[in-house]
């Protein structure tokens, strides 16, 4: 029985990285998604045809957030393994497998890493940038990177592990839902954070009456700190839903150039 070795999955898992540097549009990943498993194949296929085939397995379409990949790479590959060693195991079963994945998982990553994750490192280090610290970029790097690193170790290890029974074990315990809760959460509470400490809208508006200077803006301040932000923002969330991106782009910088004329008169 041919049973795959830590040296293989040590050889993925960097592998791994590579996985969009032959991104094309006709079958996205696929190509990396190859690349990475051709330590397996050759591992568990001495047969240069069987090798043939195992690669032409995994050059069918595959596009998911590149975090998520080790996991399904692991579920390969426990797939893989089944197959050189069971001659009865249905090999149109892995590439089944590969694409149910796909969408859950982008869900799940694009989620946690592009909307959450991203989002909080980049608050951090644009926050510490802006005050001419050299930590910006490094924390920003760190906060994004080691969870990166973390799942991609722990999801190959997993995938391979639990075998295709992953994914199941997530959804039963429900897991899933609550991952999704979370990032959702975190998310939001990060974007309020940055409209209220990096969009700096104010009002120039102030009179005199009987002798007492009226300033507008200290009174919004009052009443809420940071009033202007949140408005500008709720706005453009909802010309969002009814504008088209570019319309509501050009409007903004209008709108920006026409205010800044207005206060240098």
């Amino acid at each position: 029985m041919t049973k795959v070795a830590k040296k293989e999955l040590h050889s993925v898992f960097w592998r791994s990285f590579a996985l969009q540097g032959a991104f094309n549009f006709e079958r996205m990943q696929n190509i990396g998604y190859a690349y990475s498993m051709v330590p397996i194949i050759k591992k568990l296929y001495k047969n240069k045809e069987e090798q043939a085939q195992a690669l032409d397995r995994h050059l069918e379409i595959f596009n998911t957030t590149p975090q998520m990949v080790p996991l399904i790479l692991g579920i390969s590959t426990a797939m893989e393994e089944e197959n050189a060693n069971n001659p009865s195991f249905d090999e149109q079963s892995i590439n089944a497998v590969k694409a149910s994945l796909m969408g859950p998982l982008a869900g799940i990553g694009d989620s946690i890493f592009w909307g959450t994750l991203r989002v909080i490192a980049a608050g951090i280090g644009v926050s510490l940038a802006k005050q001419g610290s050299i930590f910006g970029p490094i924390l920003f790097l760190i906060i994004f990177n080691v969870p990166n690193f973390l799942l991609r170790i722990f999801g190959l290890k997993m995938g391979y592990q639990v075998g295709v029974n992953s994914l199941d074990r997530i959804q039963k315990e429900g897991l899933m839902d609550k991952i999704m809760s979370v990032a959702t959460i975190i998310g939001l509470a990060v974007v309020g954070g940055m409209v209220a400490t990096m969009l700096d809208i104010t009002t120039p508006l102030e009179w005199s009456s009987s002798g007492a200077e009226i300033v507008v803006q200290d009174i919004l301040d009052e009443i809420m700190p940071k009033m202007l932000p949140l408005i500008f923002t709720l706005i453009l969330f909802k010309l969002i839903k009814k504008v088209s991106v570019t319309k509501l782009t050009i409007g903004i910088i209008v709108f920006g150039v026409a205010m800044h004329a207005l206060s240098i008169l």
